[in-house]
């Protein structure tokens, strides 16, 4: 099942079905254990509507912080390290690949997020620049992963690669990500074959695309969850990104303009335009 945020309110899909539930409370509704259950009662009980309930969707968190991990992808580690060379940063990145705990790092707060078919940014003082697509958890406070949906994780890889210190200005800014379509609601980890696409078009020409499978991450979702909470409680409950496997080469920078698809098995497809810097 999918959950979807509207301004109408919440709707839930199920089996290509449409289901308003005209609920503000956001927060209430995805931070809880037995989310899935109650989106199954709820569809049994709402009339059915179209797809014209989606049209137009926001980003599916409210009160929720969204943190990110990294290096977690054997090429995120090449590409970091490739990038952070000429500074001396470039060990960093192999420790941390190895290392019993990984990295993890708060992204940003709710109003630095775009939604689906929103515009991303790209900072005025960088000079390369990618779209980070992944996987992310939705996880509610207790730490329980209730469903998953689609990042972009906006990052400036001049800035992080000048000095890996810099990373909270290469990846915190006003419209640094995006999240969405939807949410998809699952108790079950999804299938290892699951896979992520990237695809980046200009003036209607792609000028990058690649892919990867969840099945080459290193650490599992769960162990990723267990360190963003370890320390920090989350009232609202929390989205996490687990890092990109997909890293364009030292040749490539996104440009004012660009359209930015990422989709991803069972999940959907998510779409940005890549706004002017400044």
């Amino acid at each position: 099942m999918k959950l979807y945020k509207t301004q109408q309110g919440i709707v839930i899909e199920k089996d290509e079905q449409f289901y308003l539930h005209k609920d503000s409370n956001w927060d209430a509704f995805i931070n809880d254990d037995h989310v899935l259950q109650k989106m199954e009662s709820l569809a049994k009980t709402l009339p059915a509507g179209d797809r014209s309930l989606i049209s137009a969707v926001q980003a599916p968190l409210g009160n929720q912080e969204l943190w990110a991990c990294g290096v977690t992808y054997l090429r995120s580690k090449i590409g970091r390290q490739e990038e952070s060379k000429a500074a001396g940063g470039g060990d960093f990145y192999a420790k941390v690949y190895e290392a019993e705990r990984p990295e993890v790092f708060f992204k940003c707060t709710p109003h630095r997020v775009v939604p689906h078919g929103g515009t991303v940014r790209i900072r005025r003082d960088s000079t390369w620049d990618v779209p980070e697509p992944e996987l992310t958890l939705v996880v509610t406070s207790s730490g329980k992963i209730v469903g998953y949906t689609i990042g972009n994780d906006m990052s400036s890889r001049s800035i992080e690669g000048e000095n890996p210190l810099y990373l909270p200005q290469a990846k915190t800014y006003d419209a640094c990500a995006s999240v969405g379509p939807c949410i998809y609601i699952t108790n079950q980890p999804l299938p290892d074959t699951t896979t992520i696409y990237l695809n980046i078009t200009r003036k209607d020409a792609t000028v990058f695309e690649g892919s990867v499978g969840i099945n080459q991450m290193k650490r599992k979702p769960e162990e990723l969850v267990s360190f963003v909470y370890r320390e920090c409680s989350f009232p609202h409950g929390s989205l996490i990104m687990t890092g990109t496997g997909i890293v364009p080469g030292h040749d490539f920078t996104l440009q004012p303009g660009d359209e930015v698809r990422i989709s991803i098995d069972h999940i959907g497809t998510l779409v940005n335009t890549v706004g002017k810097a400044g």
